[in-house]
Order: structure tokens, then sequence, then C-alpha cells
């Protein structure tokens, strides 16, 4: 879609929306011109307009915390664009994760899909940590997961046979607390077990999207 064909405001800018493409977060809002535009397209990596210093410039090119491009969508007005970009460190220049951090009315629901992708990148973390260890943990040394990834894929196996059957006994004592302890439990081994194989979030999440289509 060329730069003619949106709908400007009064600046001649058009408003982006940043978002989270694994989580669905909304990152941060930004302003393209027609060069800002043309340069995502062509690089991949988000640029925006600088409102204040009235210049094109490349999310990252100082922090190096780039926005990588995955998709973008014009709305039903062809004034706004959502793109869900692949982040690399915060996004926000005060460190955090979002600019929007302000909560003004805050919900008391967890974003969903986040944590998931927050215990992926744990496990990931703890996986790597296992090569800097000068001693390999048991089950009560050190990390948890650390042990289960040492122990291989039949001990991780193992793990999940149990939460099953113990998911299954909560779901049929009724107890809805006992129900999502254990399910939560059960999450977490899948998770290692993912790990272990190789297999991300992102790979099921894809499939359960083609099965729905």
């Amino acid at each position: 879609m060329d730069f003619k064909d949106f709908k400007l405001d009064d600046s001649g800018l058009l408003p982006v929306i940043v978002q989270n493409y694994k989580t669905g977060k909304v990152l941060m809002l930004g302003y393209m011109n027609e060069e800002a535009y043309n340069n995502t397209l062509k690089t991949g990596k988000v640029n925006f307009y600088s409102r204040s210093r009235k210049t094109q410039w490349l999310k990252g090119e100082t922090s190096g915390n780039f926005l990588n491009v995955v998709s973008i969508k014009s709305d039903c007005d062809n004034d706004t664009l959502l793109v869900n970009a692949d982040p690399v460190g915060p996004t926000c220049h005060t460190g955090s994760e979002s600019c929007f951090f302000n909560d003004i009315v805050k919900s008391d629901k967890e974003e969903s899909a986040q944590i998931l992708f927050t215990l992926q990148d744990t496990i990931n973390q703890r996986k790597e940590d296992i090569k800097k260890l000068e001693k390999m943990p048991t089950k009560y040394e050190g990390s948890y997961t650390q042990y289960l990834l040492i122990e291989g894929t039949d001990k991780i196996c193992k793990k999940i046979g149990e939460e099953s059957a113990e998911t299954i006994i909560a779901a049929k004592n009724d107890d809805e607390e006992e129900i999502i302890c254990e399910a939560s439990d059960l999450i977490y081994h899948l998770l290692v077990l993912l790990n272990d194989r190789g297999v991300k979030i992102e790979d099921i999440f894809s499939k359960l999207n083609n099965r729905h289509k």
C-alpha cells in the first residue's frame, strides 16, 4: 500500500500502534511520514518520524532496542497502522517493556498469554545457565527447572504423566482451586518438555490458529 493512499492527520503524519506479536501487548504509539513508512517496509525494522526533532529515525538505532516487523495492518479508515513486531529489548526509553505502564484504571486480571512467554524465557535462561554450573544440581538443590532439563526427556515425560493424573483427579473431585493448581503444574511441565524438544510456544499457537480457521 502506497503512503499516498492513507488518510493523514493535519501534520501529514500517520499514527502507528506497535504491539508485541507474541502477546498482543501494546508497546508504543508513534508517527510515520512517507520516508519512515518506506524505510520500515524496506528494512523490516520500525522507523518513525519525530515530531519534536522533525526528522525520521530508526527505533533502536542508538539503544539497539529494535522493533522487527512481523506484520503491518491498516485500520478500516486507512488512517492508522497496527504493527505487530518482535521487540529486541525494552521498547520504552525508561527501560520498560512498554511505554504504557501508568495505570489509570487498573485491571485485576493478568495478561493471559504474557505469562507463557515469560515462563518460556525463564526456562530458556535456566537451560543456558546449566552450561555455567560447576556442579549438576539435584532436585533439591538450585533450580528445579535445571534439574528436569538435566535429567532429560524421560524424567520430564514422567512428571507430565503424574501432573496429568493429578489434574484428572482434581476434575473428578470437582474442586476448582485444585484444578487450577494442578493444571498450572501440568502446563509448566509441558513448557519444560517443549524446551527440551526444541519446540516454541509460537509453534503451538501457529498450529492452533491453523486449526481454528
